[in-house]
């Protein structure tokens, strides 16, 4: 049966309101493509200006020609401005296959599918009072030509989740192949080590999270020290305070982690004071 998107649920492909893409897509055959979701409140989106930089660097990296960034923030910003807050996705795939097989012509023309999503019921219990977290037994595949992207292929992150159905955790932490703590499966983590800043660095797997970024940023203007560093297991063991970050939850501070309990402590909760007035009223910055 068709369900027909509603005011808060809009799907666009290549700029036009309607819902059929190719099946010869290399996005469904391959995973090839790349996607961002950009939180939007007020009618505005956040941090905009990142996530097209974060965009046209993986495309130039995947060697996909994005066509007009200019006509994808004027799409955005027509569907955030229609509804008081929503999730704006926006996937950009090479486009329809020319040919069988792997190998790319050089003929493909992208394809844009730009989806509306209402915002997601929430409590203030997330930000206030922390999350659990558990550790994933999955491990991520290294390899630094995808590191950072945050392409169609999240197979890894579908395993991941399906480990878990208690609805009381929220989010699981994932090392990589050789044991290096990278992120969670939709988020992004930072540790606390006295009163500095530690996340991981994502040069071999891992999605490089615009949040992840404006914390590094803001953390940096507020006088906090932060570093992109290796973690491991003992360095996670040995945290005391720790948070998650992605472009809808902005902090979630981690109150239990595979049942041992962390502070939500004060370095954490200066960041979620100097973030929440750029989330609550959203700048392009």
């Amino acid at each position: 049966m068709n369900r027909e998107p509603s005011m808060h649920e809009q799907v666009w492909v290549n700029g036009a309101l309607q819902r059929e893409v190719s099946p010869f897509d290399r996005a469904l055959h391959f995973g090839d493509g790349l996607f961002e979701t950009i939180a939007c409140r007020r009618g505005r989106p956040r941090f905009l200006s990142l996530h097209l930089e974060r965009l046209r660097l993986g495309c130039a990296r995947l060697g996909i020609e994005p066509g007009s960034l200019e006509e994808i923030a004027a799409e955005v910003h027509l569907l955030a401005s229609e509804v008081d807050a929503a999730i704006v996705k926006v996937l950009l795939t090479r486009g329809t296959a020319v040919a069988r097989g792997y190998g790319v012509t050089g003929r493909e023309k992208a394809t844009r599918v730009t989806f509306r999503y209402p915002w997601p019921e929430e409590t203030q219990a997330e930000s206030q009072d922390g999350v659990q977290v558990r550790t994933a037994t999955l491990r991520l595949g290294e390899n630094p030509a995808l590191a950072g992207l945050k392409h169609c292929n999240r197979l890894e992150q579908v395993l991941a989740r399906r480990e878990w159905t208690d609805s009381a955790i929220a989010e699981a932490l994932v090392f990589s192949s050789s044991g290096k703590l990278v992120s969670g499966t939709m988020s992004n983590v930072f540790i606390v080590d006295g009163t500095a800043l530690r996340t991981p660095r994502l040069d071999l797997c891992g999605v490089a999270g615009v949040m992840r970024r404006v914390v590094l940023r803001e953390a940096a203007r507020v006088g906090i020290p932060a570093h992109e560093d290796v973690l491991d297991v003992e360095d996670l063991g040995r945290a005391e305070e720790a948070f998650l970050t992605n472009a809808r939850i902005g902090v979630w501070p981690i109150r239990m982690l595979d049942g041992r309990s962390l502070r939500c402590g004060p370095v954490t909760r200066r960041l979620q004071e100097v973030l929440a007035p750029l989330l609550e009223d959203p700048i392009d910055a």
